[in-house]
């Protein structure tokens, strides 16, 4: 196993922040580590769950904790950070997951929660692996419509850094398709929720490795909805969710001269290329520019809570 790099401190819920690409990797694959690190991925996440099978859990955790002690500062060749995905904080292993971290004394910067349908699980989780940084790493994996039911109070917790939709969990137990139209409901009141709260959401992967159209149709929609980002079950996934969460030449032309015009008009309604610009578009404007790194999140969030 290589991973002899180091890990960051934190991914936290600013909005601004570049977390577009998540590629999880099987923590039973010791030997893709190293490559997931090196993938150019925003986050490479370890999995402990749904593709370790239940023989193999102990060696991958394993794995994992070996990983992340000899992990100290930042992880791969560019921005990519690590992050680990727990078993179910109520079943066995889920346990052990999180005493072995716990004890390791070793921090992933991203931890995801899955089948998360309290505010508690996230509590639990984030008080058993407190770091006493203050750094907020616990996300929730949302996958049953019981977590869509009691989002608002999920969304509240304090220590949570951003959540994640799981479509094909959230299918099965709905007993629905595992398409577009049979999960906008539960991916638009994610989106928008997380929204609501400042987080960041991130959408569930697409799991036709062959279907590259399949996978840009369905990340566009994504962007469209306000996720912030998509999770890659390959690498060849990744340029292609980067595209659609990465906003065009055009769009980010757009937003820089609405910007320019606001920040002249000094609080007043102006114009841009014919069109009237008020506050709901100034402040996505900003969002827009700070997503791109052009501007800081915190004038987003100040403008866009004003309205």
């Amino acid at each position: 196993m290589q991973c002899s790099q180091s890990l960051p401190g934190n991914i936290s819920g600013t909005p601004g922040q570049r977390r577009s690409t998540w590629l999880v990797t099987p923590a039973s694959a010791p030997g893709r580590f190293e490559a997931a690190v090196e993938s150019g991925s925003d986050v490479a996440l370890l999995d402990l769950e749904d593709s370790v099978p239940t023989d193999g859990k102990n060696a991958a955790r394993a794995a994992v904790i070996g990983c992340l002690s000899q992990s100290r500062g930042s992880v791969g060749s560019g921005d990519t950070v690590l992050g680990v995905r727990l078993n179910a904080p109520g079943t066995v292993h889920g346990l052990r997951d999180l005493v072995a971290i716990a004890e390791s004394r070793a921090r992933p910067a991203v931890l995801v929660v899955p089948k998360v349908e309290s505010a508690r699980d996230v509590e639990i989780v984030a008080k058993i692996i407190d770091a006493g940084d203050g750094q907020r790493r616990v996300w929730a994996l949302i996958e049953t419509p019981l977590g869509i039911q009691r989002l608002d109070a999920i969304l509240q917790t304090p220590v949570l850094a951003g959540v994640l939709f799981g479509a094909a969990d959230y299918a099965a137990a709905a007993q629905c398709r595992l398409n577009s139209r049979a999960l906008w409901h539960p991916r638009s009141v994610l989106a928008a929720g997380a929204a609501a709260a400042g987080l960041p959401a991130i959408d569930s992967p697409y799991f036709d490795l062959l279907d590259a159209d399949g996978l840009r149709r369905e990340a566009d929609e994504a962007a469209e909805l306000g996720y912030l980002g998509k999770v890659a079950i390959h690498p060849r996934q990744l340029p292609v969710i980067e595209e659609s969460f990465r906003p065009t030449a055009q769009e980010l032309a757009t937003a820089r001269a609405v910007v320019a015009a606001a920040d002249a008009a000094d609080g007043e309604i102006t114009t841009v290329d014919g069109h009237m610009v008020g506050p709901p578009l100034i402040a996505a404007a900003r969002a827009l520019t700070a997503r791109a790194g052009a501007v800081t999140a915190s004038t987003t969030l100040t403008e866009a809570r004003s309205e």
